[in-house]
């Protein structure tokens, strides 16, 4: 039997595709919506007929790999995930599942003789070539993910409990009363009101069903895995079936908007024992992972409390003598995922260095005995990023994407020495009907005299002797790499094919470049980061091809908020601007957002605080009180669900502009959040996008 560990992104893969097509074999299902490719070129409406493949699981015996891809029907408004297997060496693809709803955390079960999975909340077996599918759940609350224990007896799943009653419960003589009361803070949480949080739960399972099922976390008001991004990445199981190891913040209220503090804790099924293996650590643990062996518990660590963007750590701890070991302490970029590799002592990682995402090994047998006695190497290259990793005895399984490609799965031979081979090759059809414009990476010197690197991605069919509108791109996060993203909403291909060339600066704040490189931006909104992009704009507008007369400003969130501030400061660079989910004022900014850390620690703190010159600093740079200086159309656009940026922000911004007579335009969606996610509000977006910068810049 080969040994298989996998590696996955926990913060999500955006899988917002396509489609119109699916492939099973030689089999094509084709749906009625079927958008043109005119040209050669990617469009919105072609870009969402390309299929998002995800979650990459190898089968046992290391010869299979399991996936699902996720497909979207502009006219129907709807996405549908299938799934889908292939052998490793790319042959016998083929799809195992034709359903009206989704299908999602597909693994495999039962040593390779079965895959469970998740449909309409709850969860089904099926044999690995689709057939003989069953129901072995029926929670009535519904289960948003799960992992069976190693000897498959067991399974531990995440459902929603009820922490807060309605109106209509505390007074029953109102039973149609819409009303929230509300005592404390954390009510509300990025798209949701909080009347309910994840646990984890236990049950029995006899091969056909299951049984037995309690709450771990039974009676205790906190979430576990972590709002909102976390899932089953952050439980697991000891390899004896025994202990489980999950993530918690056991904070609520007020103290959770206060505080970044998540720890690992480990929960024995037999003596119900709860040990907190991080209690003296103050920042973000997630993601537990044991050895093959159970000898050792490695997880991701932030060292700081309030700090959601801190170093994100590698640890792993010796379980018998409780001994905790930083692995990757000399290494300057945050852990993204990892696994443990077999007895070796080896673990495998992904991290973002220099604008891109890579594969790297911290080898168990480098210098010594000791977890902390290992070299690290990083094993692939290449302008693309990984998003996932496994591997088997043969070779590694990733998923990759780019610039200019979508999520596929491909094939490494273990010494990262020859050239990686696609397997699953989804998207090949439509991708050789496209013409994708070149990206090119540029060093440009800042005003401080270090090199930023900024990507360039030019249109298709680039001709240097003609002179190109171009668009500024402002990242969001504001510590989000600028890495090589496929992106459904900020796709700079598809920019390129309305041929603009999308400037990408990787600005003081991103990671990838080192840590003094992200931190300098906290309390700096308005600093450098503001004067980097101007340098990447004012360094591209003197090439020939770049028409500087045509300039144009657009980005997402903190990108949003640098569209914002570079209007009252970009003396006349930009001709127009677009911002989406931005911050306009940050004193209202500071009152509206959830989770205070973020803006405690990015900010400084409140605006009250007159003795804090960080804060005021930083609230004195604030958008809005440079509106005066405002003098260039400027587009805005947000969800009325996104809790994160009130969609206020937006409205405040286009009123301000409104009401000086500055040329605006406002796209505002009741049913979306900090993203754009339903299919015909994406193509709107795009199609607004693009009506607005051709307006002004052609």
């Amino acid at each position: 039997m080969k040994t298989i560990y996998i590696i996955m992104l926990t913060a999500s893969i955006l899988t917002a595709c396509n489609n119109n097509v699916s492939k099973s074999g030689t089999e094509t299902i084709t749906c009625k919506y079927q958008p043109k490719i005119e040209g050669g070129k990617l469009s919105a409406e072609v870009m969402h007929q390309l299929g998002q493949v995800s979650d990459p699981q190898v089968s046992p015996d290391g010869n299979t790999v399991l996936y699902g891809v996720t497909y979207t029907s502009i006219e129907l408004n709807k996405r549908n995930r299938e799934l889908f297997t292939v052998a490793i060496d790319g042959s016998n693809r083929r799809q195992i599942t034709h359903s009206p709803n989704s299908e999602s955390n597909a693994i495999w079960l039962d040593g390779g003789n079965k895959i469970a999975f998740l449909y309409d909340g709850q969860i089904w077996t099926m044999n690995p070539d689709g057939a003989d599918r069953k129901q072995i759940s029926k929670y009535q609350n519904g289960i948003e993910g799960f992992k069976f224990s190693p000897d498959d007896k067991k399974v531990m799943f995440v459902s929603r409990v009820k922490i807060k009653n309605t109106a209509s419960e505390q007074y029953p003589d109102l039973d149609k009363t819409t009303g929230r009361i509300i005592d404390n803070l954390m009510y509300k949480h990025w798209d949701e009101w909080t009347t309910s949080v994840p646990h984890p739960f236990i049950a029995c399972f006899n091969g056909k069903g299951i049984t037995n099922i309690y709450d771990i976390l039974e009676g205790e008001p906190y979430e576990s895995p972590l709002n909102p991004f976390g899932g089953v990445e952050q439980l697991d199981w000891s390899p004896d079936s025994k202990t489980i190891a999950y993530t918690c913040r056991k904070k609520t209220g007020k103290a959770y908007t206060m505080s970044t503090n998540s720890d690992i804790f480990l929960y024995n099924l037999e003596t119900k024992e709860v040990k907190n293996l991080t209690e003296d650590n103050g920042g973000y643990d997630t993601n537990p992972r044991f050895s093959p062996d159970g000898k050792y518990i490695a997880w991701l660590s932030m060292e700081r409390d309030g700090y959601e963007s801190d170093k994100n750590r590698l640890m792993i701890s010796e379980i018998a003598t409780g001994n905790v070991d930083y692995i990757t302490e000399d290494l300057d970029c945050d852990v993204d995922n990892f696994c443990l590799a077999g007895n070796t002592g080896d673990i495998l990682f992904t991290a973002c260095v220099k604008g891109t995402t890579q594969i790297f090994l911290a080898s168990g047998k480098a210098k010594g005995n000791t977890p902390k006695d290992r070299s690290i190497v990083q094993l692939t290259g290449g302008q693309h990023d990984y998003a996932s990793v496994a591997f088997t005895d043969s070779c590694l399984i990733a998923l990759r994407h780019s610039m200019s490609s979508p999520n596929e799965i491909f094939r490494l031979d273990p010494q990262c020495i020859l050239e990686p081979v696609n397997i699953s090759n989804e998207n090949n059809d439509i991708l050789s009907q496209i013409t994708m414009g070149k990206v090119e990476e540029h060093l440009i010197t800042t005003v401080d005299g270090k090199q930023m690197l900024t990507r360039v991605i030019y249109p298709p069919n680039f001709d240097p002797a003609k002179k190109y509108p171009a668009l500024l791109f402002c990242q969001g996060g504001p510590q989000s790499a600028v890495s090589q993203f496929w992106s459904t909403r900020w796709n700079f291909q598809v920019m390129a094919a309305h041929d603009y060339i999308v400037v990408a600066p990787n600005r003081r704040g991103v990671p990838g470049f080192g840590t003094a490189w992200k931190e300098q931006i906290s309390g700096d909104y308005g600093g450098l980061n503001m004067l980097d992009y101007l340098t990447a704009i004012d360094a591209l507008a003197k090439e020939p091809y770049v028409d500087e007369a045509r300039l144009g400003c657009t980005g997402p969130s903190y990108g949003g908020f640098s569209v914002y501030w570079l209007a009252g400061h970009h003396d006349r660079r930009f001709k127009a601007f677009w911002a989406h989910a931005g911050i306009f004022n940050t004193e209202s900014q500071y009152l509206e957002t959830e989770e205070m850390w973020f803006a405690n620690w990015d900010l400084g703190g409140p605006f009250w605080d007159k003795s804090n010159k960080t804060a005021q600093k930083s609230f004195a740079d604030s958008p809005h009180r440079f509106v005066d200086k405002w003098d260039t159309p400027i587009a805005i656009s947000h969800g009325e669900l996104d809790f994160r940026i009130l969609a206020s922000q937006g409205m405040m911004a286009f009123n301000a502009a409104q009401l000086r007579d500055i040329p605006s335009r406002m796209l505002i969606y009741p049913d979306e959040n900090h993203w754009i996610l339903k299919p015909q509000n994406a193509v709107l977006f795009q199609r607004e996008f693009f009506r607005w910068f051709d307006k002004w810049l052609k």
